[in-house]
């Protein structure tokens, strides 16, 4: 009886997938027409798909299909604001690559090519897929480059207070940790098959950091804060014609709002407002001073300043507000729904001074897309 269900339910999911396949094979050769351009192509590659998926359980994206997928999952992704420039990705192919070693190093050429000298670069990087009874590769890390938080006692954090959690793993893993400061970078944490999880150094050449100063307070600086260049998304599966790629790190470059008003700024993270404020010499003693706000500014007016003088891509939002009405037009001019999270697509400040807030957006479910899946991950036992 449990090999007769068993089997039920793969005929069940060999029809999604092949349904999955086919609906993604359909919008690749409608948008790439060159590809199926040679007589008997476009059937000859969805009956090879077919077959595949009856024999194996699976099938693989040729290196074009992959390319497009992982381009469209970015111009699916409804919660980003800088997707005018999608076509522009690199896709680096590494479905070979399975050892948490070399997924480790591959993480690290990603931050190279993504970096280069600072004009950051949009990146993805590519590993093994779920296969049948053969999971992909993971990394546990919300993004390639964070910066550890220690609790010091019950309420002090030195760092950043969200990733305490992966600290801890790390640490049970046996990285001995850094040097104890506010911006001290974790190690990659890897999971794959066959393998116990383990932890990999990120080596300070492969970071490139900005020191944040502030163009009119000199004060600032002795603030000793920082942040690093490239936001590298790895812990989101790329889902492409009903195949998931558990590892597949992916970057743009920043809006100067995501460091100043959310990492730096949220009571939850770096909670710097009360010191900028203090700094700024502002009466906190009231709210209707508004000086959380004024605070805040400063904050942000120090992050864009600081990036732009290191010759750091960064945006604003008010700047990539507007971009962003643009790739929503060109959208809509090919026929295209572009699906976008109200909540996420409005900068954290100055949301009415930007014109994505005076509309609302269609927040669909698209395929191919970057999906955040529920973390599987522990401390390991010591």
């Amino acid at each position: 009886m449990i090999n007769q269900l068993r089997a039920v339910t793969d005929v069940r999911m060999g029809g999604e997938l092949e349904r999955a396949a086919e609906e993604f094979l359909g919008a690749f050769y409608a948008e790439n027409p060159a590809e199926g351009a040679a007589e008997g192509a476009v059937a000859a590659r969805s009956r090879q798909v077919r077959e595949e998926i009856r024999r194996t359980g699976t099938y693989r994206h040729t290196a074009a299909e992959l390319r497009f997928g992982a381009r469209v999952a970015w111009r699916n992704s409804s919660r980003c604001i800088g997707r005018l420039y999608w076509r522009s990705l690199r896709v680096r192919d590494r479905r070979d690559v399975r050892a948490a070693r070399d997924v480790a190093a591959e993480c690290l050429a990603h931050l190279g090519e993504a970096t280069g000298s600072g004009r950051i670069r949009p990146v993805v990087t590519v590993f093994a897929p779920d296969r049948p009874g053969e999971p992909g590769p993971r990394i546990w890390n919300d993004q390639l480059i964070r910066y550890a938080g220690y609790r010091r006692d019950g309420r002090t954090v030195v760092g950043d207070p969200q990733n305490i959690e992966l600290t801890r793993t790390a640490r049970a893993l046996g990285w001995t940790g850094g040097r104890g400061t506010a911006f001290d970078v974790l190690p990659l944490v890897i999971e794959t098959p066959g393998e116990p999880v383990r932890f990999f150094d990120v080596p300070g050449r492969a970071v490139l950091e900005v020191e944040l100063t502030h163009p009119d307070f000199r004060w600032f600086a002795g603030l000793g804060l920082r942040w690093h260049a490239v936001p590298a998304v790895s812990d989101m599966t790329l889902e492409i014609g009903g195949i998931s790629y558990p590892a597949a790190p992916f970057n743009g470059w920043y809006m100067g709002t995501e460091i100043g008003a959310r990492d730096l700024g949220d009571e939850g993270r770096y909670d710097l407002l009360p010191r900028v404020a203090e700094g700024l010499g502002l009466d906190t003693s009231d709210e209707a001073t508004l000086w959380r706000d004024r605070a805040l500014v400063e904050l942000n007016v120090a992050v864009l300043h600081s990036f732009r003088q290191a010759g750091v891509t960064i945006t604003d939002h008010h700047t990539e507000s507007r971009r962003f009405l643009a790739h929503v037009s060109k959208e809509e001019s090919a026929g295209r729904t572009c699906p976008a999270d109200w909540s996420w697509i409005v900068p954290p400040i100055s949301g009415s001074a930007t014109p994505v807030f005076h509309r609302l957006y269609n927040d669909r479910d698209l395929r191919p897309n970057y999906v955040r899946k529920a973390r599987a991950h522990r401390t390991p036992a010591r």
